[in-house]
């Protein structure tokens, strides 16, 4: 990435400048890095990750507070052609952050070429009230300096933008500039979230995704989309550790075992590492009871989808 301007160094706090709050919506086709740039805009993990596309199906927000600014991230899920009840879902959640938004980041992963699905997203980009709208290319340190000067050049055709940026989030080049780019354009206001909040799920919502998670990262071949999880309750002990029960929903039987495991290998590995997310989450000792759950067809029945959390709320 040498050969990639890094703007970071170069921006600066203005003394004296009003403080600045908004919300700034991360949108663009799956699997394009929204999640780990959000993560990494944080400084910590709240939003989970995986190389399995629609990984993210809850809106996240997480907050990022500076001296002169809070900025509010929203996670979205990747926009895509929809296949069920679910996929629609997912799309009316991440077009509906468009809305009201002060800063739309359309993201477009800098190692595929700009194809029609990046060109659906960018016409939702354009056609958006956002008053900034930025370009971020991201996943530079996977591709060449050739292949990002390309990549930009084909998405700065597709809308609108008033400016962009190309970043590696894993890396955390221009992450800091990202955000400062975004905090120049938010409007004058107040910390709409308490100082030491960085997101707005709850601690069951955060659980159920962790869990979910390690069964993309351990499964993604075999039951990827066919999966949701729920928190079904966190203890608190006098002690301090959280005893958790979660269930995991799966569409067939044949997923069940695939999920269990031979001798319940697969799912004790899923709760070891969720459980290291979950502790670090929380900073304390946590057990976890996993149960596994066949649901057919849950992601056409809408009241399931609303129950896990994955819906549209307007």
């Amino acid at each position: 990435m040498d050969d990639i301007k890094n703007t970071d160094a170069q921006v600066g706090e203005k003394d004296g400048a009003p403080f600045r709050s908004g919300f700034v919506a991360l949108v663009g086709r799956p699997s394009v890095g929204k999640s780990t740039l959000l993560n990494a805009a944080v400084g910590g993990k709240v939003a989970i990750t995986s190389p399995v596309a629609q990984t993210t199906r809850r809106r996240m927000r997480a907050v990022v507070n500076r001296p002169d600014a809070q900025i509010v991230i929203v996670d979205t899920p990747g926009l895509h052609k929809p296949k069920d009840a679910l996929g629609k879902e997912l799309n009316k959640v991440a077009l509906g952050e468009l809305a009201d938004v002060d800063v739309a980041a359309f993201l477009v992963d800098a190692t595929k070429p700009v194809g029609r699905g990046d060109e659906w997203v960018a016409r939702h980009v354009d056609a958006s009230d956002a008053p900034y709208k930025l370009l971020v290319i991201t996943k530079a340190d996977l591709a060449k300096p050739e292949q990002v000067t390309t990549q930009l050049e084909a998405a700065s055709a597709l809308a609108r933008f008033d400016d962009s940026i190309v970043v590696s989030a894993r890396e955390g080049f221009n992450v800091d500039a990202f955000v400062s780019m975004v905090a120049e354009h938010l409007p004058e206001g107040p910390r709409w979230f308490p100082e030491d909040m960085d997101c707005d799920a709850t601690d069951e919502e955060l659980v159920a995704e962790f869990i979910r998670e390690k069964v993309l990262l351990n499964l993604r071949q075999e039951v990827p989309h066919s999966v949701g999880v729920i928190c079904d309750d966190i203890d608190w002990a006098k002690d301090g550790h959280a005893s958790i029960r979660a269930t995991i929903i799966v569409e067939r039987e044949s997923q069940k075992g695939i999920v269990i495991g031979r001798g319940g290998s697969m799912v004790k590995r899923i709760g070891t590492q969720a459980r290291k997310d979950i502790e670090r989450l929380f900073d304390a000792k946590a057990y976890l009871d996993i149960q596994v759950r066949v649901q057919p067809q849950w992601r056409r029945d809408q009241n399931e989808i609303r129950r896990l959390g994955y819906d549209y709320e307007e």
